[in-house]
C-alpha cells in the first residue's frame, strides 16, 4: 500500500526525501496553497516501508488506503447532507 502526501498541508521540510531508502519522494512544481514547497510519492517505486511517516514533522504522509477511506467518508457525509437538503 503506497503512501501519499497531503500536498496542500505539506510544510516542505523534506525530511522524508532524504530518509526514503528508494528515493520515491519528489518535489512538486511550484508552491502549494500554503505557499510552501511540496512533495509527492511515486507509487510505482514506494516499497511501503513507512520511514516517511516516522520523519515527517507534521505527519502529513498517510497510507493511501487511509486517505481513500477518509475520502469515502467525506463523500458519504456530503451526499447525505445533499439528500437532506433536497427533502
Amino acid at each position: 500500500m503506497p503512501h501519499t502526501i497531503v500536498t496542500n498541508i505539506c510544510e516542505g521540510v523534506a525530511d522524508c526525501v532524504n530518509a526514503c531508502p528508494v528515493a520515491c519522494i519528489h518535489s512538486g512544481p511550484g508552491k502549494n496553497t500554503k505557499g510552501t514547497d511540496w512533495y509527492w510519492v511515486d507509487f510505482d517505486s514506494c516499497i511501503d516501508c513507512g520511514i516517511c511517516l516516522e520523519v515527517c514533522p507534521v505527519i502529513q504522509v498517510f497510507p493511501q488506503q487511509v486517505l481513500l477511506f477518509l475520502q469515502d467518508k467525506l463523500l458519504d457525509k456530503f451526499r447525505s447532507q445533499c439528500r437532506n437538503q433536497n427533502q
